[in-house]
């Protein structure tokens, strides 16, 4: 799967976002997901809701390892 079909599953799946940025190092993933719906949210919920939307490919073994950013507006700089 390429970096762009997973950006766009994590926009789709978080529409109201205002910023999705997906990267790549060797097999490992970055994501940075910027969205008002994670205000209130503790992290484990946050990165529960990551998650859920890549589970298949982390399942599949297509991403191997993810590390993420889920911030709200205000804490994006």
């Amino acid at each position: 799967m390429q970096l762009e079909d997973i950006k766009r599953l994590l926009e789709q799946a978080f529409p109201e976002a205002t910023h999705v940025d997906v990267g790549m190092e060797g097999s490992h993933i970055n994501v940075v997901v910027v969205s008002d719906i994670f205000k209130g949210m503790s992290a484990v919920k946050k990165q529960q809701s990551v998650y859920g939307v890549l589970s298949e490919l982390i399942a599949s073994g297509a991403i191997h390892a993810v590390n993420m950013k889920t911030l709200t507006p205000d804490q994006w700089s």
